[in-house]
């Protein structure tokens, strides 16, 4: 596993309780922040916040800089010298994930909509269905913010017990394998091809 994967695993296991937590309310803010202020607003704050902080630390380290008599230079020089473009190869990289994964969707979205495998399509069918429901009882941010909410609870509760949830989960997998067995033995033209 490399580092990015291996840092992103310690976040949502809260290896680190104060970079997780740093994280977690901040992007939870930003998300509630969405929910009462345009998304202008918010980045319009943010960046106003953060210009607020900067200026005032700038001219705060000058006025010590005038007090001391000292030349410490700019106090932001380490971040101003550090080289900030994006490399090619890393745009090339990232591009080409990307496409491959559009490709991918865009082939798994024809093979649902076309009928491909019928059972395949009945439960994307029925998924669309639920979520009609879902989308009636929920905006998109709240849903976003739930999903955030069980990005950083639900591993760490996974880990903590995990032998109770993985023999509920095998219980429900076996007993919808069942349903799913008998429903594709009764109606015609639902048997799954051998893959």
């Amino acid at each position: 596993m490399n580092t990015g994967h291996r840092g992103l695993v310690d976040l949502l296991y809260w290896r680190d309780v104060k970079t997780t937590g740093v994280v977690f309310g901040a992007a939870l803010l930003l998300l509630l922040s969405l929910t009462v202020c345009s998304i202008v607003s918010v980045s319009s704050y943010i960046g106003l916040a953060l210009l607020s902080v900067t200026i005032c630390f700038r001219i705060y380290k000058g006025i010590l800089q005038a007090i001391q008599k000292s030349d410490d230079g700019h106090p932001f020089k380490q971040y101003l010298d550090q080289d900030v473009a994006l490399s090619e190869d890393v745009v090339h990289k990232y591009s080409d994930l990307a496409l491959a994964k559009l490709n991918k969707s865009i082939c798994e979205l024809r093979h649902l909509f076309l009928v491909e495998d019928l059972i395949d399509s009945i439960k994307f069918a029925g998924l669309m269905w639920i979520l009609t429901y879902v989308g009636s009882l929920f905006n998109g941010l709240t849903i976003l913010i739930l999903a955030l909410i069980g990005l950083f609870s639900c591993p760490i509760v996974y880990e903590k017990h995990q032998a109770q949830i993985d023999h509920y989960v095998s219980l429900v997998n076996n007993q919808v394998k069942d349903v799913v067995g008998k429903i594709q033995a009764k109606v015609p033209g639902m048997k799954r091809k051998a893959e």
